[in-house]
């Protein structure tokens, strides 16, 4: 393969976008390398917290009826343990080269080379929990900047989904100016609705559930 070949299969209408993303990629990683600096904001699952973010604001957002459905997702993946930078880093690099090379090997149409897009990048998600997994000890154990995991026992923050009896919500704490989100349930199983300001007084430790009541203070 030419260069030449290299840059009309990498930068063809099918793969230019997985391209801009996989060298923008590229460009974070090696400003983090070189500066230190990592903008990580840290998700909480239901089962097994451990996972940040860098989506726009900090945090995923799930709907307020029932965000089981996404977290059980995120848990098959290990997004729970694993760093979504790590992840979809190594699933972008798994789709670019799975689309790279079926078009080199099998050019196709423009429109077909789109529509298979879609289950390569399903098959790189799965490729990349099963190369992530070796490391998930690892993960489990320090969260994304390398330091102990915080205490959240006694801090306050607000809610993001409404909670009730047994169903699962999101919590936004803030450590420092860093912005959290954990998943969290009603400790008595009262009702406790969107934007109500909560305190954290119990939790699963093997689990990592976190349990709230309503903050006394206003």
């Amino acid at each position: 393969m030419t260069f030449q070949e290299f840059l009309n299969i990498a930068f063809s209408p099918v793969n230019t976008v997985l391209s801009v993303l996989l060298g923008l990629s590229v460009v974070y990683w090696l400003f983090t390398i070189i500066t230190g600096l990592d903008i990580d904001v840290g998700l909480h699952s239901d089962l097994d917290i451990g996972a940040d973010t860098h989506v726009p604001d900090g945090h995923f957002h799930t709907p307020d009826h029932d965000p089981s459905a996404w977290m059980h997702f995120l848990k098959f993946l290990n997004l729970d343990i694993v760093p979504i930078t790590y992840f979809l880093t190594l699933s972008l690099l798994m789709t670019w080269l799975g689309s790279f090379y079926l078009n080199y090997f099998i050019p196709l149409p423009t429109w077909l080379g789109i529509l298979i897009l879609f289950p390569l990048f399903i098959a790189g998600m799965l490729l990349t929990k099963v190369i992530l997994k070796p490391l998930n000890p690892f993960f489990k154990e320090i969260n994304h900047k390398g330091e102990v995991s915080y205490a959240f026992l006694g801090r306050e923050g607000r809610l993001k989904s409404s909670i009730q009896d047994d169903k699962i919500g999101m919590m936004e704490v803030f450590i420092g100016s860093d912005p959290m989100t954990l998943m969290v349930r009603s400790q008595d199983g009262t009702k406790l609705e969107h934007g109500t300001r909560v305190m954290i007084v119990d939790e699963d430790l093997d689990k990592r559930i976190y349990y709230v009541q309503k903050s006394m203070r206003y």
